[in-house]
């Protein structure tokens, strides 16, 4: 692959409260581009919340996402000799995907189309959501390149609701949908920080069961620590992994900016040591959902998401670090 960066000399070097001519309303900054032939990632907007059935405005999201970015500078991790990822990897921003307002299913088979090429490419997804139901069309794209796929699934619902003959489709059911379908195996999938009533349910119901998935739940995760539950996960996931990231995941005081928001959840510290324990694992692509600005105190949950994202970034620079 031809190293073309589009990358200008000062592409980083804006102030968080200003842009340079030359560095684009991107996230961090990056090249905005849709030529695959420029990237080993694409970060992606996935502006939809229909899917919601709590409070929506998750359709905000990716901007909110991308604006917080702007606060980051590239920086590795010494002790764990990781390079920032700019180093090491290619990235552009695809921009949003286009939707159709008050339709789920095709907005989502728009999503599956435009996807398609990307992970065709051979180019790791990044995707910014937009409510939950949008992971559904990311894993229709990535399994038909990979796969059944397992499922690292941070949320405080497990969203493997069944599906309801008169709306198959919202932000409750595409993990069910998703199984279903064999686009992930969930005996080599693991959700992690399960708390709430709604997820009381399930447990009531059976639903965990049945469905398969390992499940990880906050009290749990609480009991027995983050380096267990990310031993547990790299014990698990043993096909290629696909990263979906709920925001509501992490306790509202840290990420009040969500539709379904529950108490008693993981703390950001919590959270970022989480998603960097992932070090190691077969990535093919990542998506972090449920961002929703109007509920959101002084965007701190939309930084907490630009820096996670930033996170994922790191994983797939270690990926290369790693196999050198």
């Amino acid at each position: 692959m031809t190293d073309r960066r589009l990358m200008p000399a000062d592409w980083q070097h804006a102030s968080p409260f200003g842009m340079a001519p030359s560095s684009p309303y991107t996230f961090m900054r990056v090249p905005a581009t849709r030529d695959l032939t420029c990237a080993d990632v694409a970060v992606i907007g996935l502006p939809l919340d229909i899917g919601a059935i709590h409070r929506p405005g998750a359709r905000f999201g990716p901007l909110a996402i991308r604006n917080a970015s702007m606060h980051l500078l590239p920086h590795g991790l010494e002790e764990n000799l990781l390079l920032p990822p700019f180093d090491k990897l290619r990235v552009i921003d695809y921009g949003d995907i286009e939707t159709y307002a008050g339709y789920i299913e095709p907005s989502l088979k728009k999503f599956e189309e435009a996807l398609t090429p990307v992970f065709e490419g051979g180019v790791t997804p990044i995707c910014l959501g937009g409510d939950h139901s949008v992971s559904l069309a990311v894993l229709r794209a990535a399994a038909r390149k990979h796969g059944p796929l397992s499922l690292v699934h941070f949320d405080s619902h497990p969203d493997i609701w069944p599906v309801n003959p008169d709306r198959p489709c919202d932000h409750s059911t595409n993990f069910s949908i998703a199984a279903q379908e064999g686009l992930i195996d969930p005996f080599a999938s693991v959700q992690v920080g399960i708390r709430g009533s709604l997820s009381a349910t399930i447990f009531y119901l059976g639903l965990d069961q049945t469905a398969g998935f390992h499940m990880i739940t906050a009290e749990q995760l609480a009991s027995q620590g983050c380096q267990a539950t990310i031993e547990a996960i790299h014990f698990i996931a043993t096909k290629p992994v696909y990263v979906s990231l709920d925001i509501d995941s992490v306790d509202p005081a840290f990420a009040p900016g969500t539709g379904t928001p529950e108490v008693a959840g993981l703390t950001s510290r919590e959270i970022v040591e989480l998603v960097r324990g992932l070090r190691g694992l077969p990535f093919i692509g990542f998506d972090l959902v449920e961002v929703s600005p109007p509920y959101d105190s002084s965007e701190i949950t939309a930084l907490l998401a630009a820096n996670l994202v930033y996170e994922f970034l790191m994983l797939l620079a270690a990926r290369g670090q790693d196999s050198a």
